[in-house]
């Protein structure tokens, strides 16, 4: 069916709920993840580019729109599990890599296979636009866990998501973005009225 399909699967992508199975106030499903990560990362890119860095927005438009498409195949995988061990990352980043590229294969045409090989493989690289794509990505994780424990969601799952997000975005290698984040958004973030104590679980990752 071709680009058809392609186009037909996107509707899928706003099916898929992230963080399956858990009781959330929010569902968040993955098309409009992947449109607040564009949206996050071209801040932060704004960021690094004021502070001399060269950005090549064509790319890290490409790679942030494009991150989960995978995930029409193999649904979301919460973030504990991904993360448990490297070496199921690894396999998962695998499968999803496999079903991908069969994907293309199968459905996009022959002149445009190049184009999407490119567009479609892992974004997440030590370029800044790959950079700034994975700090996006847990933006939007940190962001997702904040709302549900500032409206008091007790399930330890979400201060778990918090804290992993918190403590990845505060090591990404972007030195303007992560001071940005972390002396203005954060900042914001904790004086914020919350049912759980967001200020604490904080204040506990910023000393570890």
């Amino acid at each position: 069916m071709g680009i058809h399909t392609f186009f037909t699967s996107l509707n899928d992508l706003e099916r898929i709920i992230r963080a399956p199975g858990r009781f959330k106030f929010e569902e968040h499903n993955v098309a409009a993840h992947s449109w607040k990560v564009s949206q996050y990362a071209m801040f932060f890119a704004t960021i690094e580019e004021r502070s001399g860095k060269e950005i090549d927005w064509k790319s890290l438009y490409e790679k942030t729109i494009n991150h989960d498409f995978a995930e029409v195949f193999i649904g979301d995988i919460k973030t504990p599990v991904k993360h448990s061990s490297p070496e199921l990352k690894e396999m998962i980043a695998r499968v999803e890599e496999g079903m991908m590229e069969k994907f293309i294969l199968r459905e996009i045409p022959e002149e445009f296979q190049a184009t999407f090989f490119d567009r479609m493989k892992e974004g997440k690289d030590e370029t800044t636009e790959g950079r700034l794509l994975e700090l996006a990505d847990k933006l939007d994780q940190f962001y997702e866990s904040f709302a549900e424990l500032k409206r008091g969601n007790a399930d330890p799952e979400f201060v778990k998501m918090y804290r992993i997000a918190l403590t990845k975005l505060l090591h990404i290698p972007l030195e303007a973005s992560v001071s940005y984040f972390k002396e203005v958004l954060l900042d914001d973030v904790i004086s914020e009225e919350t049912v759980i104590d967001v200020r604490e679980i904080t204040r506990q990752v910023l000393q570890e």
